[in-house]
């Protein structure tokens, strides 16, 4: 028997490139590329470029959800002055989770996980309880992870150096962007 069908929720090229590898052990995996969060635009399709980039570079496919940065704004609307890791970056997550659940049980995926535990700015448990309560809600099977461990984040930015992938210094929103210490 083959293996599984895993629909990964990619935020980012760089965040890929460990995951995948990792993954590419025991599943098919497909990337899906859903940011609605992403700002501004130019931003979005620099990293879905280099999505690209990677998915040619690691051998699996790459699929592009909806960029809706409107319904995203609507959606955290109320917690726009939350600090980075609160409220509006759960709400953030929750929704990029939910599209990606829903894609894979539409699409006929066995499974599905995200890119988002291999930073070291991100907490797994959150991610992994918001993605086993969206995978019973959608009946689909949740990939638990925390892709950071083992040194999961150098091994990452190792293979994006090495593929030559654009690396972001923020993770995506407008307010992610104005949280960034000045340099």
């Amino acid at each position: 028997m083959g293996k599984k069908n895993l629909l990964l929720h990619t935020c980012c090229a760089p965040c890929g490139t460990h995951c995948v590898k990792e993954l590419l052990e025991d599943y098919d995996v497909t990337m899906f590329f859903y940011n609605p969060n992403i700002h501004p635009s130019g931003e979005y399709y620099k990293r879905y470029e280099n999505a690209l980039k990677a998915s040619k570079e690691l051998g699996v496919p790459v699929i592009e959800g909806a960029y809706s940065p409107q319904e995203w704004l609507e959606m955290i609307k109320g917690f726009e002055e939350e600090p980075e890791g609160g409220t509006r970056c759960k709400i953030c997550f929750s929704i990029r989770l939910a599209e990606t659940a829903r894609y894979a049980k539409l699409h006929g995926f066995d499974a599905f996980t995200t890119t988002m535990t291999i930073s070291p700015h991100k907490d797994a448990d959150v991610i992994n309880k918001l993605g086993a309560e969206l995978a019973k809600k959608h009946r689909i099977s949740w990939v638990h992870s925390d892709f950071k461990k083992n040194d999961g984040f150098r091994k990452s930015t190792e293979l994006s150096k090495k593929m030559g992938l654009y690396r972001q210094n923020y993770c995506g929103c407008f307010y992610s962007v104005r949280a960034e210490p000045e340099k």
